[in-house]
This record gives structure tokens, sequence and C-alpha cells, in this order.
């Protein structure tokens, strides 16, 4: 197994943020509801981000932080909310179906008591560097993006290196379903999403 030790403190893995291999990186974005498999056209992190930065999501995001049943909110997020697997394209959103990673590893966090706080936070961290980072569905926990070298390691070995620095430097945990190159991820309303600057340049 990848040593995963010293994957994130090592200044010589990550590319220049002016790296041209890293812009475009591109994803599967799939319309609701969850069930629907197939995508419907590939995407970009900064196209991702104005969908999130706009209303489009707004109301479907009020109605869901209005749910206290949390099997009710479940569902309403599984039926209403589109969604992207930003770690690839893929002809169905299915491990073996993978058509090109993106580059791109999702880091949820949920359950947070100050969202706002680690948000901040994560946009300043030098060892992730995260190329965008919003406040979930829920709007209790939070998705940071972050760019991988498949060249050092693979996806998983990076989740791993990923899960060990989160819970070293901020002792909290991360979803373990991130490991899924295939992790499918809401896109909500979030007026403040962080997208990293090399992007909009």
């Amino acid at each position: 197994m990848f040593d995963t030790n010293n994957l994130l403190i090592s200044d010589n893995n990550y590319p220049s943020k002016n790296d041209a291999l890293l812009i475009p990186q591109v994803f599967s974005y799939f319309k609701a509801p969850v069930r629907n498999t197939i995508p419907s056209k590939v995407m970009t992190l900064l196209k991702v981000c104005e969908f999130i930065k706009s209303t489009r999501y707004q109301r479907q995001t009020e109605i869901l932080r209005g749910i206290t049943d949390i099997k009710q909110a479940r569902t309403f997020k599984a039926t209403n909310f589109d969604y992207v697997t930003f770690s690839g394209t893929f002809t169905s959103r299915r491990n073996d179906a993978l058509i090109k990673h993106s580059r791109l590893i999702s880091i949820d966090f949920d359950h947070l008591a100050d969202v706002n706080e680690l948000k901040t936070a994560l946009i300043k961290d030098k060892y992730l560097e995260p190329d965008l980072v919003f406040i979930s569905p829920l709007g209790h926990g939070l998705k940071c993006i972050a760019s991988i070298d498949l060249e050092v390691a693979p996806h998983l070995e990076w989740f791993l290196a990923i899960e060990k620095y989160i819970k070293g430097a901020y002792h909290l945990d991360i979803d373990q379903a991130c490991k899924d190159v295939s992790r499918a991820c809401f896109l909500p309303y979030d007026s403040e999403v962080y997208i990293n600057t090399k992007y909009i340049q």
C-alpha cells in the first residue's frame, strides 16, 4: 500500500496552480432524482459553481432545510436535487463505469458545530488548497473538492491520506463514501460558494 504519511505535506505532490493539465477538469452531471444513474452532460467546476451560486437550487434548498423529519428530508433530497460525480465522467453512476478520472476528490463533512468556521479554515488550508467549497443541502455540512495527482497515488490512497490529515489537523471525520470514485454529490444553493481563483483568472 502507498505510504500516506507525507502525501499531503510534500510540496512535490501538488502541481502548480497554473498547471494547464488541471484546467478544465470535467465530470458527469445527473438530473434529479438520484435513482437516475445516467448522466445528462459533462460539467466543469466553474459551471457547477455558477449553478450553486445562482437561484437554480434555492427553492429546493430552502424547503429541504425546513423539513424536520430526517427520513422525509433524505427522501426529498434524493428526489429533488441534481447531482454530479466530481471524481470523473461515467457512462453510468458505478465505479466500474468510469470513463476518465477528473483528478478531483470530494471531501464531505457532516453534522458540523460551526459550518462557516470550518469553511474559512479549509479555504486557507495550504495543504488541501481546495478548488471548491460549499455548504451541503441540509445546511449543517460542507463539501470540499480538491485536486489530486493520480501519478503520485490512486484515488483511494488520496482519500486515506486526506482522511488522516483531516483527523489530525481538525479532529474531524469525513464521509467514508467519498472513497468511491462514483460518489454522488447533490448540488444545493450557496450564494457564498468558494472557488479557487485559478479557475476564474
